[in-house]
């Protein structure tokens, strides 16, 4: 199988399934148990908080570790005390939800900022959203579906200090910097699985200093930000993947990946009729390609490239099993058909020149054969 669904979930490397072992087997104690299997535990899990401070370039008491990105992201949602929220519209649904439930149940006020045909947000049209009462804003650092990359920094410098900046960095983790001083955000989430660790555990770095409450009761762990029994494995393999994560930027990786995204995009507008990139292609993740096709149906797409051995997504992971049209790519102003068609080709560390090309040899053929059978016109 090739695969190029790596913004779904990406391959546990080697260092992470090697650091979690010890602690799926013999090394099995409760990190809050004061006896040397509690204690060993502990260690790994302030090893691994180590670790992410360090990628962070923040202190080991502003990480918090939680089951999931999504959970992250509700918890910097629901544990600021805020009355008003400035996002953008194509955020995750995991930043998206929360904000629409507050909004609901008459909490707070929302703006919802636009991306135009780019995917990218205005720093203007943050600095006009601003309100005397809005108290978080939530920008994503890269597009989950279109790969698009937000100006963090620049949109920082238009917030008064006493609002607290929160970006979702889940996709950016593997090719951007994400040091939280250079970004100037307070509270940051990561996904341990899209980068090469388990699933089941994420994390958010909190500012020192920012006023952040928990929205889970039971426990002392994790500052009592987070209670709950710590899952030690998992972290440890986080941990070990960030560590990787930090040596294969030096090994221009990013380069690498970027050249074969880019062979991919250009042969596939230049070999195809009617294929179109979605987003911008300067400001833009490395191993993202999402493409819309005329006259054919995306999941049309995704099934037959499946049964070539191929595998990509038509959006995000999470809304995979939705029949309504992306509303990331009609944030961008397309029709329905457009958005219906399109692919998301994501590639990682471990794709190769050789994958890539069997895939622009199989595609055309794909679109071909279901323009003849599509009553599309």
């Amino acid at each position: 199988m090739i695969y190029l669904d790596n913004a779904a979930t990406t391959l546990l490397s080697p260092e992470a399934l090697k650091a979690m072992s010890p602690f799926l087997k013999k090394k099995f104690g409760n990190p809050s148990s004061l006896h040397g299997l509690g204690r060993e535990a502990r260690a790994a899990i302030e090893k691994a908080r180590e670790r992410a401070a360090k990628f962070l370039n923040c202190s080991t008491e502003e990480v918090f570790f939680t089951g999931s990105a999504t959970e992250a992201d509700n918890l910097a949602i629901f544990g600021s005390a805020a009355s008003h929220i400035i996002t953008s519209v194509i955020e995750h649904p995991a930043v998206l939800e929360p904000i629409k439930n507050l909004e609901k149940s008459g909490e707070i006020s929302a703006t919802y900022l636009p991306v135009y045909k780019d995917g990218i947000v205005r720093v203007e049209d943050v600095k006009k959203a601003l309100q005397p009462e809005t108290a978080l804003v939530s920008i994503m650092y890269a597009n989950n579906e279109i790969g698009t990359i937000q100006p963090i920094a620049e949109i920082r410098k238009v917030l008064p200090a006493k609002i607290i900046f929160h970006t979702d960095a889940v996709q950016a983790a593997n090719y951007l910097d994400c040091d939280v001083q250079k970004l100037g955000v307070d509270m940051l989430t990561l996904s341990s699985h899209k980068l090469y660790g388990p699933k089941g555990i994420g994390l958010l770095y909190i500012k020192k200093g920012a006023a952040i409450a928990p929205v889970m009761f039971g426990g002392h762990q994790e500052g009592g930000i987070r209670p709950g029994t710590e899952n030690v494995a998992a972290i440890a393999g986080f941990g070990a993947a960030i560590a990787e994560l930090a040596i294969s930027k030096s090994q221009n990786i990013k380069i690498r990946v970027q050249r074969l995204r880019d062979k991919l995009i250009d042969d596939i507008l230049t070999k195809i009729p009617g294929a179109s990139l979605n987003g911008s292609l300067g400001a833009r993740l490395p191993n993202n390609a999402n493409i819309s096709f005329d006259r054919v149906e995306g999941e049309s797409i995704l099934m037959a490239l499946d049964q070539e051995g191929i595998a990509v997504s038509t959006g995000s992971a999470c809304a995979s099993g939705s029949l309504a049209p992306s509303y990331v790519l009609m944030a961008l102003g397309m029709t329905h058909q457009r958005a219906h068609g399109s692919i998301r080709f994501s590639l990682s560390k471990y794709t190769t020149e050789a994958e890539i090309n069997y895939v622009l040899k199989i595609l055309p053929k794909v679109i071909e054969r279901l323009r003849k059978l599509s009553p599309l016109k």
